[in-house]
């Protein structure tokens, strides 16, 4: 049976950290796998629960550097050798040893920027409504005591009544369907 038009998924609410990995980590081995967890503080066993461990922005970060390395280069070289050409004591004008140290500047600092700008993007930030807080207790308790644990209706696993009756054996205190 497919989800009714307009649901984001089934929240369920517990109590301890313990609880929300455990159920994590049994929607994992029941198939599920659009799933996320929404904790007060980080809890490095349910980003494991949740399969989390693959990430694009050291990708984006390398190749922000390689940029900034490639742009500094390029930069130099064409000032130096082309736009401005300054004859010193008989130099060469493509000197590349003093381009070094601005090169590796450059690389710094547009990887550092890619990786701020990366991370964000790659987040989806910035996001000024989410359907879980259309959720009556998310707003309540998601950022002081309580661990939630959403299974997503676009899941191919996803039903209402079988998701519903899966998060009800474990020991939430609800579970309640979130509307988008």
């Amino acid at each position: 049976m497919p989800p009714r038009e307009g649901i984001y998924g089934m929240l369920a609410e517990f109590n301890t950290p313990s609880e929300l990995v455990y159920a994590t980590q049994e929607a994992h081995r029941a198939g599920y796998r659009r799933m996320e967890c929404y904790t007060p503080y980080p809890v490095e066993e349910a980003a494991e629960a949740l399969h989390f461990h693959k990430t694009r922005v050291p990708m984006v970060c390398l190749i922000g550097g390689l940029m900034g390395v490639t742009t500094a280069f390029l930069m130099e070289t064409w000032i130096n050798v082309w736009a401005y050409p300054l004859n010193i004591a008989g130099r060469p004008l493509f000197s590349w040893p003093a381009f070094i140290i601005p090169a590796y500047e450059w690389t710094i600092l547009f990887a550092g920027f890619s990786a701020a700008l990366g991370m964000i993007a790659l987040n989806g930030l910035p996001q000024l409504y989410h359907p879980v807080f259309n959720a009556p207790n998310f707003r309540n308790g998601a950022t002081t005591d309580k661990f939630f644990l959403c299974l997503e209706a676009v899941d191919p696993k996803f039903s209402l009544s079988e998701t519903r009756t899966f998060l009800e054996q474990f020991p939430a205190v609800s579970v309640v369907e979130v509307d988008h």
